[in-house]
């Protein structure tokens, strides 16, 4: 087997990021001043998305919450301005009103492939629940019917894990999602 030498990349601030993002063919997450690339997504994450914009652009509507996928920024300025891509996120703060970044959302969604899966569990959960904002963070598994449900209350965060015949409750949104919905048209 080949083996390559590790080489460090090159350091970055966040407006250095930002410039080279703009203008990159590939997106990438910006973490303690290093860049990332972002796998890319097969069907069954696709569809996962699909089916969860399509149903909460439907809840939104008329209301004071706008919902953004896949192509929109977040970043945490209390990580070191980390910046990611979530999967889905809701936005309720009108002041959050920048073209290409967002840092305050009420809903993060993140569907778990088998490569993302400990990055989203870990430091995209901690760094995400350090958002004051934030009321909840919910992790779906693109290969079973799993869902995790992170719910921000007066003592910290908890946790509910939910299967075949359970519905997302998502109280960030007053919205109800079957998963069978969620999972429509998803090979398991």
């Amino acid at each position: 087997m080949l083996q390559v030498p590790f080489v460090k990349q090159p350091e970055l601030t966040y407006a250095e990021y930002l410039d080279r993002e703009c203008i990159s063919s590939i997106k990438h997450d910006f973490v303690n001043n290093q860049v990332f690339a972002i796998a890319g997504t097969d069907a069954n994450h696709n569809l996962i998305v699909c089916n969860l914009v399509a149903t909460i652009h439907q809840r939104l509507r008329g209301r004071n919450l706008r919902l953004f996928a896949l192509d929109m920024k977040l970043t945490i300025s209390s990580a070191s301005n980390a910046t990611y891509y979530p999967d889905v996120m809701v936005t309720g703060d009108r002041v959050d009103n920048d073209a290409y970044v967002k840092q305050k959302p009420c809903l993060l969604i993140e569907v778990l492939s088998p490569l993302t899966a400990m990055l989203d569990r870990r430091e995209k959960r901690f760094n995400y629940q350090r958002l004051e904002s934030l009321q909840e963070y919910v992790l779906v598994s693109q290969s079973e019917m799993k869902v995790e449900l992170y719910r921000r209350d007066r003592d910290g965060w908890l946790v509910q894990c939910l299967g075949v015949g359970d519905s997302l409750h998502l109280q960030s949104i007053d919205l109800a999602i079957a998963l069978s919905d969620i999972y429509e048209d998803v090979r398991l």
